[in-house]
Order: structure tokens, then sequence, then C-alpha cells
């Protein structure tokens, strides 16, 4: 009995789209991967004289908040709020009504307008994670470690802010109302060196100022004072006055702190822990752990 040889099996439909699917594929061009952001540089431990914070986006994130109170001005000055919140996060409000609006440029709607932020929003914050436990190791340390906010903000939102948070209070505090220029000059962070009784170099023969003390500054390296901040304004400023800072990548890209100079960039404030107050040589010791590997 004969037998009929089979003929080849056909590839099935399935199997050639598969194949066809396949070809595709590895032909099509390699899309590069942008690596994620590597914030794992071990630990490191520095010595400073004072420490200085901003405060919006530093030790709170108030975003929501803000957002709502510039779409509110925007409103009654006549400027889109998406305007004004392009130029305005780390800038101080009288400088962005300055160039958008500056019949309104004044100190008395700027802070009637900022007071009313923590009362008409006061849900809209959040603490930066880390910042509490950092104050509150800063404030229990029998009150001498030398630490103050210097903030773009003025006093009444400020003071408002910390008071809604319930979080500790400096005895130095650095508003914008109080100096002539804003961030990115270095005016404020300098101003709250010397309220804390600190002569960096930059002021020589200035003499204590009020919540610091009277008398003569002790003179200090500019090295030796430490700005923790997240704007690049507020980074600018800092190392304009010379001062070491860390970068908080809570509000900016990494490119944008990494552009205005921040010394360390890190996600928020659990990676800056207080480990000593040194009474003999009046510094505080400050570890700065899972920093961005550059």
């Amino acid at each position: 009995m004969s037998s009929t040889p089979l003929e080849p099996a056909l590839p099935s439909h399935s199997s050639t789209k598969d194949n066809m699917q396949t070809s595709l594929l590895t032909s099509l061009p390699t899309v590069p991967q942008t690596p994620k952001p590597a914030f794992s540089a071990p630990p490191s431990t520095h010595s400073f004289a004072a420490l200085l914070f901003d405060m919006d986006g530093t030790l709170i994130d108030s975003t929501p908040a803000i957002i709502k109170h510039w779409h509110a001005l925007g409103t009654l000055i006549g400027v889109p709020g998406p305007i004004i919140l392009e130029t305005s996060h780390g800038r101080r409000t009288i400088d962005v009504l300055a160039l958008l609006a500056p019949q309104y440029a004044n100190w008395d709607f700027v802070c009637e307008a900022e007071a009313r932020v923590p009362r008409e929003w006061d849900g809209d914050a959040v603490e930066v994670l880390g910042a509490r436990g950092l104050l509150e190791r800063l404030g229990g340390s029998a009150g001498v470690v030398p630490w103050a906010i210097v903030t773009s903000g003025t006093r009444g939102l400020v003071e408002g802010w910390l008071a809604v948070m319930g979080m500790v209070r400096p005895r130095v505090l650095v508003c914008a109302e109080e100096v002539g220029e804003g961030k990115p000059s270095p005016e404020g962070y300098r101003l709250g060196a010397r309220r804390l009784g600190f002569e960096d170099g930059s002021a020589a023969g200035v003499k204590g100022d009020g919540e610091g003390g009277a008398g003569a500054l002790r003179e200090v390296r500019p090295e030796e004072i430490l700005v923790l901040e997240d704007a690049p304004a507020g980074v600018r400023a800092g190392k304009a006055a010379g001062y070491r800072v860390v970068a908080l990548a809570t509000t900016h890209t990494i490119e944008q702190l990494r552009g205005a100079g921040a010394d360390w960039i890190v996600e928020d404030m659990r990676s800056v822990t207080m480990t000593e107050w040194d009474a003999k040589a009046e510094r505080v010791g400050i570890q700065i752990t899972n920093a961005l590997v550059s």
C-alpha cells in the first residue's frame, strides 16, 4: 500500500503576524532611556556655625494655597494667574508685582494680601518630609543652635503658616519687607547671619542688630554657614553670599538646582539631620545622606 508524501505545513496566520511584529520591533530605532536620578551618595557630616532656612518648598509646601492666592490676586490686578506663577516662585510678591502690575507694588497691599493666605487656605499646606523633626531637634537644643528662617514671604504669611502647621518658630526671622532686594540677592541671607550674631566678611564692622543680640559679631568664614533652599533664586542668593547650599528637589528640576550652583541636592529634608552641638567650638554637626550623585 503506497503512502502519499505529506505536504510541508504552511505557517499559520498568527505565527506570520508574530514574525512580522518581531521584525518590525527589531528594526525600530532604540529610544534612549533617561536614567533615574541617583539619590544615593554616602552619608557625609559637616560642621556649621549657623543654619539659614527658606520657608515655602523647604519647610512646608503650600503650593495649592499659593496657586489659589495668585489666581485670586491675578483677577484683581488684571493679570492671568498662570502668567504670575511662571515667575513668582522663590521671589517676593512685591518684586513680581513691580514687573506685572506696578500700581499694586506697595507693602500695605502685599502684607495684607499675604496675611490672608494661611487664614483662607489653611488646609492647603503640608510639611516637607523631615522638616518638623529637624526643627524640633534644633529648637530643643536648649535654644543654643543658631538657626533662622530667611523667606521671600511677608511676616504675616510666614508666622501664619508656622502657627497653622504648629512648627517651631525661630528666634530670628527675616522676611520680605525687611530687605531692599529679594532673592537672588544675598541681602536676606547675610542679614539672617548678622542677626544670629555672625560676620561673614561682607559687612566688616557692622554691629549686631535686633534679634541676634548686641555687640561685636563673631567672625566666620562664609562656607561655615549653611543655607537650605528649594528654589533656584534662593540657591543663587546663598551662593552669592559665599555660603554652602543644600537644595531640596521639591519644587524645581535637578537641572535648575544644579545650574543655580547647589552644593548638595536632596529629595527632601529627611536627608538632613543634626548629629550634635559642639558647645566648645559653637558648631552644629549636620549629616547629609542620599544626596544626588552627579
